[in-house]
């Protein structure tokens, strides 16, 4: 095929064990050599026939999918879902940043403190059935918790994720196995809140 337009995988942008003891190097490896390698792979081959959706943005397809194909949509949803979330996962980790800026000040007003905030999403990302991800999104001009199933995202419903969490057993079950609050517990070590905010102005910037 001519002019094929491949989704790439981004570089992770520290090693793979620069945010232990709390998320361990071989599950980072795996996690993205492996697993997000994997959506990256799968979603080039569900888009091989469709040149004018090779030239679009894994974040387009996710929030366009009733623009995709029927017979590849859902491959799109699972695959491009996959990608746009690792992506974004991968960015929002560093260890030793502590809650400051203007995303400690919306917490407090969206959940009444950060400790709150801390809860709701503790509780949500432990209690999701299955495998998926828990979400801090801007919805109209309000942060707020959600959970979304297998690989679906944020973006596919119109939110704007500002912080995720990957629930899949493949995130933690190499050091945590079965122990889901532990592993939610060590992500709250690992936040890069610097840029959380970053998606926070980007979020409010679209609300406005």
């Amino acid at each position: 095929m001519i002019g094929m337009v491949k989704q790439e995988i981004p570089a992770l942008g520290y090693a793979y064990n620069a945010l232990e003891p709390y998320i361990d190097r071989e599950t980072m490896k795996i996690h993205y050599t492996k697993h997000h390698q994997g959506y990256v792979d799968k979603l080039n081959a569900a888009l091989a026939d469709h040149e004018d959706l090779q030239e679009r943005s894994a974040q387009y397809l996710i929030k366009n999918l009733d623009k995709i194909p029927e017979r590849i949509r859902e491959a799109v949803r699972n695959q491009g879902g996959g990608h746009v979330n690792h992506t974004f996962f991968w960015t929002v980790l560093k260890k030793g940043v502590k809650p400051s800026g203007a995303i400690a000040g919306e917490l407090k007003d969206a959940f009444g403190s950060f400790e709150a905030f801390k809860e709701e999403f503790s509780r949500k990302a432990a209690s999701h059935f299955g495998s998926g991800w828990a979400w801090l999104v801007m919805d109209g001009g309000r942060l707020q918790v959600m959970t979304t199933p297998n690989q679906d995202s944020p973006l596919t419903l119109g939110k704007v994720p500002v912080m995720g969490l990957d629930v899949w057993e493949h995130a933690y079950y190499l050091k945590y196995q079965n122990r889901r609050p532990e592993y939610i517990e060590a992500f709250f070590k690992v936040i890069d809140w610097d840029r959380v905010n970053y998606y926070l102005e980007n979020a409010k910037s679209r609300a406005a």
